[in-house]
């Protein structure tokens, strides 16, 4: 089956793309609300209500957001071979909104958690897959389109901190959680009445094999293991970038909590989970300019590949760890914090990182996936974050008996390893999507 044949029809479109970029960008902008929210918190709500030590906490955090990406690995099977992607993002989505729900009781916490990375298992990679069937083989718009998709991500992540963590910080940890609950009904309810904008099914047959012999939903493209390897091999380098990425809502916030002056006058601190919009609120500002340039240089023949682009991504976010783990040994040698303004450049930059690396391998492996499994590749992308957020959890234990400047020099050294082997692996990239 053809990607033209799973196309909507020509002409509906919602700013210059498909219809269905929308609906899935809006229901991934509300699923992003809750579980951002819930993050925002969760650290938080473990060290200052349930009393948990940090230590504890920090592999709770790790554990669970580690969870959250190994669901994925079986929810994409599951998609391709059984439910399908539209029957897997409900399911999943409503078994998300039970869990957000059950963190209102206190009994139910870890069963909770345990809920919400099960229902992510299935819509995370369901959803992200109907994206490449928007667009014929040939559409310009096809390589831009998981970067638009990510500002969905982003709006969502924006909108969370500032929404249900100023509600849990001031009016109580469980009104935000259910407010997270209601994020992902209103998902639900946008990709239900939506569906109609979005492309058909394809056809779901058994997996005989992985080399071509059997029935499969179209034979694999020639290269298939190849391919498959080098695939594996960059998620693999990516769990080492997301152990230091991944601080960004476990170390990262209790620095801002500890570490940071926050004050704008006498009257008023920055709260803590605020930082956290900054992040995304730089999405919505630095992508439509990343997007013109490469879109300028894709013109020109001089993009770059997706592998030099995840190094650079890499690259400038292990610089951005050691700028904080500067201005940390300089605040420790006056015996002072770091002002807020420095935590905001470091988001900033970071940020700037990130776009050159999340968006852009999430549409690799979509473009590169085997026709009828596109849901299960995207999940190998995906559980590159199960281990990487083990390996954070792990990196964030050592926050307590570390300086704050050790620690950051160590994360910072960990994103510049996983730099330097993308830049081994870059010119095999871009030779495979030459000829995808």
């Amino acid at each position: 089956m053809s990607n033209a044949s799973l196309t909507p029809a020509a002409g509906a479109e919602w700013f210059g793309q498909p219809r269905g970029l929308t609906i899935l960008f809006l229901t991934e902008m509300w699923d992003q609300f809750s579980f951002f929210g819930m993050r925002a918190l969760l650290v938080l709500y473990m060290t200052k209500h349930l009393m948990l030590a940090q230590e504890r906490a920090s592999w709770i955090y790790g554990i669970y957001a580690a969870m959250f990406y190994f669901t994925p690995i079986f929810g994409g099977i599951i998609t391709d071979r059984w439910l399908g992607r539209r029957s897997s993002v409900i399911a999943g989505g409503l078994i998300m909104a039970a869990g957000h729900f059950m963190m209102a009781y206190e009994n139910l916490f870890l069963f909770a958690l345990g809920t919400i990375a099960l229902g992510n298992g299935l819509f995370l990679p369901s959803l992200a897959s109907q994206i490449d069937s928007l667009y014929t083989h040939a559409d310009p718009r096809r390589k831009s389109a998981y970067n638009v998709y990510y500002v969905g991500i982003n709006l969502g992540a924006f909108a969370a901190p500032i929404v249900i963590g100023t509600v849990g910080e001031v009016y109580g940890f469980h009104l935000g959680f259910a407010i997270a609950g209601l994020g992902m009904i209103v998902a639900m309810m946008t990709y239900v009445l939506g569906g109609r904008y979005l492309p058909p099914e394809p056809l779901r047959r058994p997996v005989a094999s992985l080399s071509g012999v059997g029935t499969v939903a179209q034979t694999p493209t020639e290269g298939f293991t190849k391919r498959l390897v080098l695939l594996i091999a960059i998620a693999a380098i990516v769990v080492i970038f997301r152990g230091a990425y991944e601080q960004l809502g476990n170390t990262v916030s209790l620095w801002a909590d500890q570490s940071v002056d926050r004050r704008i006058s006498s009257n008023f601190s920055i709260p803590v989970t605020w930082f956290q919009s900054l992040n995304p609120m730089t999405v919505f500002l630095l992508t439509p300019v990343f997007v013109s340039r490469w879109t300028r240089l894709a013109k020109q023949d001089r993009e770059p590949s997706s592998g030099k682009k995840m190094v650079i991504g890499a690259t400038v976010i292990g610089l951005a760890y050691m700028m904080v783990a500067v201005t940390a040994y300089w605040a420790r040698a006056r015996a002072g914090g770091v002002g807020w303004p420095w935590m905001s450049v470091f988001l900033i930059v970071m940020t700037a990182g990130e776009l050159y690396i999340l968006p852009v391998g999430l549409g690799l492996f979509s473009r590169l996936a085997p026709k009828g499994l596109t849901a299960t590749t995207i999940a190998i992308w995906y559980s590159a974050g199960f281990l990487g957020n083990l390996f954070a959890g792990w990196l964030g234990t050592l926050w307590t008996p570390l300086s704050h400047g050790a620690f950051f020099s160590i994360i910072g050294t960990v994103a510049l390893l996983a730099a330097l082997l993308l830049a081994i692996l870059a010119p095999k990239v871009g030779h495979m999507e030459r000829h995808a």
